[in-house]
């Protein structure tokens, strides 16, 4: 029994740090007019910890979720009345993504890579930007395709996309 408090205790403790390192990130996106209230921080904590434990992973403190606040905050698709809801959607792409790549992308290059195609070619869509950009660079990841993803990427028309590799 003892064990489970420790465990719970230990749990609660990395929740309260997660929390907290969110809300600092309200300094950085003030200046874009975005802020996080402190139950949207924990609505946030909760999305994070539900993405983490449905991916099979771990992570400690805020993790990736102040790098993604921080990187999106000066989106043009992003704006007061969208802002809490589209980070707990690239939050859960992020997570999900993270093991569909097998890990072979740091988390501040998935995250740019993120960023650029929810800016260019997804204009704002976290449908588009999960379901075919990460889709398309998960499945070159994975099969070996040449692709630099941790480099600005130009966007690539359709015709380039050769579908005779599946």
């Amino acid at each position: 029994m003892l064990e489970f408090e420790i465990i719970g205790f230990a749990s609660s403790m990395l929740q309260r740090l997660a929390v907290e390192e969110i809300e600092k990130c309200n300094a950085f996106t003030a200046d874009y007019g975005l802020i996080l209230t402190h139950n949207d921080v924990i609505e946030l904590v909760e999305t994070r910890s539900d993405s983490l434990k449905s991916n099979g992973r771990i992570e400690f403190g805020g993790g990736a979720v102040g790098k993604i606040i921080k990187e999106f905050c000066d989106s043009p698709y992003i704006y007061k009345e969208n802002y809490a809801e589209t980070i707990h959607g690239l939050t859960e792409i992020f997570y999900f993504y993270k093991n569909e790549t097998l890990d072979l992308l740091s988390d501040d290059d998935l995250i740019k890579y993120m960023k650029d195609c929810f800016d260019g070619s997804c204009q704002g869509s976290l449908e588009l930007l999960a379901e075919k950009e990460l889709a398309k660079m998960a499945t070159n990841l994975r099969y070996g395709y040449p692709m630099d993803y941790t480099e600005e990427q130009e966007e690539a028309s359709d015709d380039e996309w050769d579908d005779s590799q599946w």
